[in-house]
């Protein structure tokens, strides 16, 4: 059934607690995928428009945001060279762009390159919209004690995954930059294709905010028994160690940049446990 011919606010609940609509209570396969075809549609447009609006200032899109690293300009550089001087390390954390020319070796390899990125920033722009219509055909299917638990979901993921996105943007791609575009051997010449350069921001951004999304996902499982508080405290020096693994893959073999990445990734494994705390007592409670 089409979203627009049902009311998503009007739900009324079974005795075993699960949402159903008011006038109707069953729903046949073919009604479920006519209403999942409309939110992936509402979707799409939705990702369609940023898009456009992308591939419209493409030119700054791109010098500005995906090869943003590559040049002096880059806000990161100014504000780690700043850093550092403040921490009175001198000049340890100050960089500068490669500045080197990327190139386009393919026919047709800019104007397709042009397309495909503003639709995957679209998409990075319209997550918020995106999610929200996600959950409007997953959440009908929750029972109401899960419903509660899901409260703010929306405005909490997009904000972690934006967090996510500007954490891998900001610090880990100038570190990754500038070594990868740093490190030379047997005499050869650093020269990226455009392809590369846009792969290697999309791996160091994108990641990160799948990583941030880590306390949705432990308010998930704590809400539901399946985590609890005192496990991640038990189990705290083995995350200390993989999130210490996990930096020095984001990062060059730096011991400054490694702590810099370990350092937010732990305070959110620290931040997910207290979330795990106030899941637990909800567990708790609903079993009481």
């Amino acid at each position: 059934m089409p979203l627009d011919q049902v009311d998503v606010d009007k739900w009324e609940y079974d005795d075993a607690g699960k949402p159903v609509l008011a006038q109707e209570t069953e729903m046949s396969f073919l009604d479920h995928l006519e209403e999942l075809r409309w939110h992936i549609i509402r979707a799409l447009i939705a990702i369609a428009v940023c898009g456009v609006v992308l591939f419209i200032f493409r030119e700054w899109y791109f010098r500005h945001i995906l090869f943003g690293t590559n040049y002096d300009d880059f806000l990161s550089y100014q504000w780690f060279c700043q850093l550092s001087n403040w921490l009175g390390t001198g000049d340890a954390l100050c960089m500068t762009g490669p500045n080197v020319a990327i190139q386009a070796t393919e026919f047709g390899e800019q104007f397709i390159t042009a397309i495909k990125m503003s639709f995957v920033g679209g998409f990075v722009l319209a997550f918020p919209y995106v999610f929200y219509q996600v959950w409007l055909f997953i959440r009908p299917g929750l029972y109401e004690e899960e419903q509660k638990a899901t409260r703010g979901v929306i405005f909490v993921c997009s904000l972690l995954f934006f967090i996510g996105i500007a954490f891998g943007y900001f610090v880990i791609a100038p570190f990754g930059t500038n070594f990868l575009m740093g490190f030379q051997v047997g005499g050869a010449v650093n020269q990226p294709k455009m392809g590369s350069m846009i792969n290697y921001m999309v791996m160091f951004t994108l990641p990160a905010a799948l990583i941030f999304e880590l306390p949705v996902l432990i308010h998930f499982l704590s809400r539901f028994g399946l985590v609890t508080a005192q496990a991640m405290r038990t189990y705290r020096r083995h995350s200390l160690v993989g999130i210490l693994v996990l930096a020095s893959v984001l990062t060059p073999p730096d011991v400054v940049t490694q702590v810099l990445i370990a350092i937010p990734l732990y305070l959110l494994y620290e931040i997910s446990i207290f979330i795990a705390k106030r899941g637990e007592k909800a567990y708790q409670q609903s079993l009481e």
